[in-house]
């Protein structure tokens, strides 16, 4: 039976497995409808997150194949290659943002973003004493319960106690920020990210 097309969101991994197996061209297809969807309903106010990589660099050749109009947003952190500087500079329409708060001040405030944004949420709120969070750390369920999905945060439980701070706000604080405050300020509403 082939698959109609759900509500966005709506997939399952049935469905997931059958467009992997569509042809390119339908691929392209599909995703610049959404692109054009998304860009109706939000009447323009829309951008790509633009990182200068090989992923957002095709979302934004797609994006701006359907509206050559839609802008990107580069944050530069500091912490980027010279290489994907000068390349982000080659594309139109992109508005570059700095945060406020270096690297540097963000893990001296925050801790240190290490094995994946879901570790160190985890370890931030054990080493803050939430028991939600060293019970996942543990292995276990919020209620105590042995969990087969919290058993890989297992091999991260010693980081609680480790004599340095760990946190996930990096992500939020020198990308998010700074997109969101500026965004607002030189359009008066918020855009929406492809």
């Amino acid at each position: 039976m082939p698959m109609s097309e759900p509500a966005p969101n709506k997939y399952t991994t049935e469905d997931l497995r059958e467009m992997q197996g569509w042809s390119l061209e339908r691929k392209i297809q599909v995703t610049q409808t959404r692109i054009l969807e998304w860009y109706i309903k939000n009447n323009g106010n829309v951008y790509v997150s633009f990182s200068g990589g090989k992923d957002s660099t095709v979302l934004l050749d797609l994006a701006r194949r359907v509206r050559s109009d839609i802008p990107a947003v580069f944050i530069d952190t500091g912490l980027e290659y010279p290489e994907i500087k000068a390349f982000v500079k080659t594309k139109e329409n992109v508005i570059v943002l700095r945060p406020k708060m270096t690297f540097k001040d963000v893990i001296s405030k925050y801790g240190y973003p290490i094995f994946g944004k879901n570790v160190a949420h985890s370890v931030y709120y054990a080493q803050h004493g939430k028991d939600w969070a060293i019970k996942q750390l543990s292995g276990f369920n919020a209620d105590g319960t042995i969990s087969k999905f919290n058993k890989r945060f297992k091999k991260y439980e010693y980081l609680i106690n480790a004599d340095f701070p760990i946190s996930d706000n990096c992500c939020s604080i020198i990308k998010n920020r700074p997109r969101i405050h500026t965004i607002r300020a030189q359009n008066g509403s918020p855009f929406l990210q492809l």
